[in-house]
Order: structure tokens, then C-alpha cells, then sequence
């Protein structure tokens, strides 16, 4: 008697072989899977924090890790600081965070939007940044703090207490020329504006001003640019900077 042999349906001889591509090609997606997986064991969470960052229209500010619990700015702080995984913190925790901002009767959602136009928070290659507009820490060309402001001021000197960060006070402002006999140029008015809120952390709250470094960039670093009223005004801002630890 003849053997049979290995024949397809269309009468063809079959190649025993053939189950050899399928395993190959499974082999080569395991390898991918695994080589995915090493690289991103490998990843640097900080610099992903930083691309993060440029998402702005996403519905978080910050990447935070173990967002549930937290209750002040301390915290806040910390846990991010602390953290080596990225989730995205919700922006409405502003309203609970600078509750001394607005009016308790307010409407949440309009809150919320008072809030967001007045504070941003970021992080850069510096740390984590806080940003006030001008006009919640100062009247126009003054560089003296309206006393509205000291709640706001209170509430970050208490995050700074509760924290190790150093802490960097930045001035800025926009490209239109100062007319002032007190402040010579933008220059002045940045650098002098950040020295007040350092002033005011050192002499009303007691931190250690071994912690701290003020000045001001004028209106060399703008958010925006120098076209329109808006803009202008969104370049007009103090920036308090929590440092990233070193070694984190």
C-alpha cells in the first residue's frame, strides 16, 4: 500500500513546516511586548512630568501620585514631590486649596473659574510653580502686598512650614516701559515685587530664610505674548516655586 500524503483541499502537497511563520511571529510580538515593558521600567518620571505638563487642556494640572487624601497645600506638595508614578490631579482641587480667594456663597462653578484665572500651577525644570496675577498680590506698578493678599500668603507659608523644598520667588511683568518714580524699570518692579513676598514669608510667618532665593525676570519670560490687554496681564505675575528635591 502507497502512504498518503500531506495534501491541501485544493489537491496541493501541504508543508509540514508552515506552523513555523505563525510561531515565529509570535515570538516577535513577546519580544516587542517585553522590550516595551523594560523601557518603561527605565523611563524617567520626572521628564514625563515635564511633557505632561504641556498637555494643558487636559483636565489635570500636575501629575500626581495617591490623589485621594489630600487635604493642604503641604500635602499637595509632598506627595507630589515624593511620588515616582504619574496621575493626573484634578484642576477643581484649586477650589478647595485657595478657598481664601472666594466668597463661600459663591457658585462653585463660577468659583471654580475665578480660581483658574487667577492661580496656575506647573512644574518645570525648577519644581513645582505656583503663579499669581498681579492683581491678587498687587496694585498696578506697586510693589507693596494689598492686604487682601496676606490669607493667600498665610496659606503658602503653612505648605512651606510642612514641606523641605527651598523656595524661589519670582517677579515678572510685561514689555510696556514703567513710568514711576519709585521703580526705574520693569527690571526693578519684578525684582522688588519678589522681594516683598520673601519679606513678608520671613518677617509675618518665621520660616528660615536659609530656605529661600527672591528675584525678578521683568519681562524677559512672558506666558503669552505682549499683543493684547489680556496677554499682558497674564504676563503681570509672582511666581513661588517649591524646588524639586534633589535626588527625586
Amino acid at each position: 500500500m502507497h502512504r498518503r500524503k500531506n495534501h491541501g483541499a485544493d489537491g496541493q502537497r501541504m508543508d509540514p513546516s508552515r506552523w513555523m511563520v505563525t510561531f515565529s511571529d509570535l515570538l516577535l510580538i513577546l519580544l516587542t511586548f517585553f522590550v516595551m515593558l523594560l523601557t518603561m521600567s527605565s523611563m524617567d518620571n520626572k521628564k514625563l512630568k515635564e511633557i505632561f505638563v504641556y498637555l494643558k487642556e487636559a483636565v489635570g494640572v500636575l501629575e500626581l501620585a495617591g490623589t485621594r487624601g489630600i487635604t493642604d497645600l503641604a500635602n499637595f506638595i509632598q506627595e507630589y514631590s515624593e511620588t515616582h508614578t504619574s496621575y493626573v490631579i484634578d484642576r477643581r482641587l484649586l477650589t478647595d486649596l485657595f478657598i481664601p480667594l472666594v466668597k463661600p456663597d459663591e457658585d462653585p462653578e463660577q468659583r471654580f473659574k475665578d480660581l483658574s484665572a487667577l492661580i496656575d500651577i506647573t512644574d518645570d525644570e525648577r519644581g513645582i510653580v505656583f503663579s499669581f496675577q498681579e492683581n491678587i498680590l498687587f496694585d498696578s506698578g506697586e510693589a507693596r502686598i494689598k492686604h487682601e493678599a496676606f490669607p493667600v500668603l498665610d496659606l503658602l507659608a503653612e505648605a512651606i512650614d510642612g514641606c523641605p523644598n527651598h523656595i524661589l520667588v519670582m517677579g515678572h511683568t510685561d514689555n510696556i516701559p514703567i513710568h514711576s518714580q519709585i521703580f526705574v524699570s520693569n527690571w526693578e518692579l519684578s525684582a522688588y515685587r519678589g522681594l516683598s513676598v520673601l519679606k513678608y514669608f520671613l518677617e509675618q510667618t518665621g520660616l528660615s530664610p536659609s530656605r529661600f532665593s527672591a528675584g525678578g525676570y521683568g519681562p524677559s519670560r512672558p506666558l503669552r505674548p505682549n499683543d493684547t490687554p489680556k496677554n499682558r496681564a497674564l504676563n503681570r505675575r509672582v511666581e513661588i516655586i517649591f524646588k524639586h528635591l534633589q535626588g527625586v
